[in-house]
């Protein structure tokens, strides 16, 4: 004890010192840099930089040069900070901004202002603005995770922030204590590589933007897959935002991402697969023909379709997305078959994707499946699906039948540069042959060449693909002029590497068909990414 006194008395914590003359400040949590996120080409998505923050020391601050800060630093200030250092202050220590540019702290610095202070941090920032926003997400100003990417692999990148204790020495400058004393070196955060194809990524989200500019939905979505494998290539949400400024961040509907997050009826989009469970289970005949006389009345409900297309051979069911076809189809399911054969698919849990706030989907149980709902349900109506849920069963339909659980991480690193995880193809199940999954193929390609979809015909490569239009659903009912307008495209039509997946949901001008204003924006990016692929 004798010892230890003597110790206190000939070594004393600077600190304290400090405190007891009134020189010490506050112990703040300082940023340091978070993992980069690359695309699938090595170009950063997300990473940090450089930034400055600046303080005051209430004792020393003048309140007449708020009028300096605000006119240097303008709205990076909060009018309540500058209204609280306008006016005599208590206490050491008081934030002005946070993660400003370097130059324009130096900028600020450079007049000298009496009781001015700066600290280093780092900043994060995307360099691609709006680009992929809903799948990088956010962080907030202490560079937590708090959507996307940034929020699901916290874990890997991640850097603890570095404690400070702040004071001012006998020269009037500011320190920190803890950089007089050995510290231990942390190990750095890891890094992602994603799946995305940066080029089809930028066209999607411009064509996708253009598209609701000119047919005004209330949200919009796009999503594009490699059908082999699984690996998202692109992914973009309307109405979107710019993650580098947070003032856009504000309204919940537009942090959304409606690829992962938006339940909606998928409508004749679905039939492909409903078509294909029937095939493969032997609900049906390949020379079975069907009379369509532009409606039908089953059980409680009437289903209905634009026009009568008369006598059709199954394909046909498919190319003319022909409601009252399908119906009779879906009569022929059981329910608790019908039930188990859809959550093979993937529908009604979430896909699997390595991002956070996924959505189920819904489907009806066994004991809903009463009446007209089997025939619903076989045209795309009374189920509800994400897109990425959609696309996913989707590519089971035209890849030979596997279920594949999608991912868009390719690759995550530790500190070390160790791989800790790899995005790779995962076949949750097998749905159907071959044989059925060639033949739904040829009939999705007669639906461009000859059917619903020929405004996504391409002259440059071959393209199957599919239709819909779906009513939209309020309280039970579907509600009178509203609908979600769809196309699903993939190509090569003989050994597909891409499917693509248009939403626009609620258009509210210049049309509602899928057909009519979500098709030609498949091909508006189908042959951009064409050009620019090459």
């Amino acid at each position: 004890m004798a010892a230890r006194l003597v110790f206190v008395q000939a070594r004393p914590d600077p600190r304290t010192v400090l405190q007891a003359s009134s020189q010490y400040w506050t112990q703040v949590s300082i940023s340091t840099s978070r993992g980069v996120i690359r695309d699938s080409r090595g170009s950063a998505l997300a990473l940090s930089v450089p930034a400055t923050s600046l303080f005051v020391d209430p004792q020393e601050w003048d309140p007449a040069n708020a009028v300096e800060v605000k006119k240097i630093l303008g709205d990076r200030v909060p009018p309540e900070v500058i209204e609280k250092i306008s006016k005599p202050m208590k206490g050491r220590f008081v934030w002005v901004a946070r993660k400003v540019p370097p130059e324009l702290g130096a900028r600020l610095l450079s007049k000298k202002l009496k009781g001015l202070y700066a600290l280093k941090e780092r900043k994060r920032v995307y360099p691609q603005g709006k680009l992929l926003a809903h799948v990088l997400g956010f962080c907030d100003i202490d560079d937590e995770g708090l959507a996307g990417l940034e929020q699901s692999w916290q874990e890997i990148l991640y850097s603890p922030p570095q404690v400070k204790i702040l004071a001012r020495d006998a020269a009037g400058q500011g320190i920190d204590l803890l950089s007089l004393q050995k510290t231990t070196k942390v190990q750095g955060p890891g890094e992602l590589t994603l799946t995305i194809d940066p080029i089809l990524q930028m066209i999607v989200e411009k064509r996708l933007e253009e598209a609701t500019m000119e047919y005004k939905p209330k949200w919009a979505a796009a999503v594009c897959l490699d059908p082999r494998t699984g690996a998202v290539l692109a992914s973009a949400s309307w109405p979107s935002f710019d993650p580098n400024r947070r003032e856009t961040l504000l309204d919940p509907t537009v942090r959304m991402n409606n690829v992962i997050g938006r339940v909606y009826e998928p409508g004749s989009t679905l039939k492909p697969v409903i078509m294909a469970i029937a095939m493969e289970q032997g609900m049906v005949r390949e020379n079975e023909t069907f009379h369509c006389a532009g409606r039908v009345r089953i059980a409680d409900g009437m289903v209905t379709d634009i026009k009568a297309h008369g006598s059709e051979i199954l394909q046909d069911l498919i190319v003319n997305s022909c409601n009252v076809g399908m119906a009779q189809i879906g009569i022929r399911f059981r329910p608790r078959f019908a039930y188990d054969n859809l959550k093979q698919w993937g529908f009604s849990e979430p896909s699997g994707v390595e991002l956070p706030a996924e959505e189920a989907g819904l489907v009806s149980t066994p004991e809903q499946w009463r009446g007209v709902v089997p025939a619903n349900i076989a045209i795309g109506q009374g189920v509800g699906v994400t897109p990425l849920q959609l696309v996913t069963a989707l590519s089971a339909v035209i890849n030979g039948g596997r279920c594949i659980r999608p991912f868009i991480v390719k690759e995550a690193r530790d500190g070390k540069g160790n791989v800790v995880y790899r995005g790779e193809e995962c076949v949750r199940n097998v749905v159907i042959s071959k044989k059925t999954s060639d033949w739904v193929r040829t009939a999705m390609r007669r639906v461009v060449t000859n059917g619903t979809g020929k405004a996504a015909n391409s002259p440059h490569v071959a393209v199957g693909g599919k239709t819909g239009t779906a009513q939209v659903a309020e309280k039970g009912k579907y509600v009178k002029g509203r609908f979600v307008a769809s196309f699903v495209g993939f190509w090569p039509a003989e050994d597909p590497d891409h499917i693509l997946l248009i939403v626009l949901g609620e258009p509210s001008q210049k049309g509602h068909l899928g057909g009519a204003i979500a098709a030609p924006a498949f091909r508006a990016i189908l042959e951009d990414y064409l050009l620019l692929a090459r």
